[in-house]
């Protein structure tokens, strides 16, 4: 049996230029972190004495003889595609799925850990983000940028480089307290909207061409953000935050909705200098930065959502329980007592 535990991600700035087809053609970049809030992925061969070959639990249970009879895709597909017959997986995750935080990527990445576990191979966290971006984007057919699937397999304050080369991994370096004091006025609400990202990704994908001037800016406010965190400007990383969210409702309308527009304006009148929907959009979790003195207006403004604090992470996918298993395939075929 194998237990893996993987973060979730806040993408600050550069989400939408992680696209293959802007990348490829302009570079990308992203700034972005992981979280204390996580993914748990259990995985066992599932014992010979069942009228079943397969269980997967999630939001649903499903019970197969067959692994194309599974209806989550990720599960099915990676599964066919790392040769694993007979199992048992179990989802858990400390926050809803569809909430903008890169589940399904962080999903991806731990059952793929999972699995190499389960077959006693150690896997580097780079092979795991390429085998979860091949997953995802090429085998499930997903719309979407390939940032995620690296935020929860490496973990960390990073900006991530993308080009036709493939992509880079570079630390933010920062004091603790530069990072604690940006920890702290970093709040993150539940709006209670969950949606399918690729829905809104398909019109991102479509608006790349048409708004590839708003991309290359929000490709430029990464250098800014990462520069005001390195020189100790903590409140022009707040206020970057307003400018990227005012451009990514420019590149895709369905970003945002009017409840959500509600939400954000209140939080910017209660003293909020920034914040931005994460993900996709369309529902999920507002981030906004406020300085001490005015968190507790914000809070206030915003009575009626779910606040969630967090903390910032820096591990990564990480395999929390291993116990190895020895798989005999025929043994369905001749169960012993």
């Amino acid at each position: 049996m194998v237990i893996t535990q993987t973060p979730f991600r806040i993408s600050f700035f550069g989400g939408g230029t992680d696209f293959p087809e802007f990348y490829e053609k302009y570079g990308g970049q992203v700034l972005s972190t992981s979280i204390d809030k996580y993914c748990y992925v259990t995985a066992r061969h599932l014992p010979p004495f069942f009228d079943y070959t397969n269980c997967v639990s999630y939001a649903k249970i499903e019970k197969t003889t067959s692994i194309d009879e599974i209806q989550h895709p990720a599960v099915r597909e990676a599964m066919k595609m790392l040769d694993m017959h007979e199992m048992m997986i179990l989802y858990d995750a400390d926050l809803p799925a569809r909430t903008g935080l890169g589940t399904s990527s962080s999903f991806a990445v731990g059952l793929l850990s999972a699995f190499h576990s389960l077959k006693g191979k150690y896997v580097d966290k780079r092979r795991l983000a390429d085998e979860a971006i091949y997953l995802e984007r090429s085998l499930c057919k997903e719309t979407g940028g390939i940032q995620d699937q690296i935020a929860a397999s490496f973990g960390g304050l990073n900006k991530i480089s993308f080009s036709s080369d493939g992509y880079e991994i570079q630390p933010v370096i920062i004091g603790n307290e530069t990072k604690k004091v940006l920890n702290d006025n970093l709040m993150l609400f539940f709006t209670g909207i969950s949606r399918f990202s690729s829905d809104i990704q398909v019109e991102q994908e479509r608006n790349i061409k048409e708004k590839n001037q708003q991309l290359l800016i929000m490709k430029g406010l990464v250098d800014e953000a990462e520069k005001a965190l390195i020189e100790g400007h903590i409140d022009d990383f707040g206020m970057l935050l307003d400018r990227e969210w005012k451009l990514k409702r420019e590149i895709n309308r369905k970003v945002s909705n009017p409840v959500i527009d509600s939400y954000y304006n209140k939080a910017i009148d209660a003293g909020a200098l920034g914040g931005k929907l994460l993900g996709a959009g369309g529902g999920g979790f507002l981030l906004f930065y406020a300085s001490e003195e005015k968190r507790d207006k914000v809070r206030k403004a915003l009575s009626d959502l779910m606040e969630i604090p967090f903390c910032f992470e820096t591990g990564g996918t990480r395999v929390l329980y291993y116990v190895p298993e020895v798989y005999d395939p025929d043994s369905r075929k001749n169960p012993k007592a």
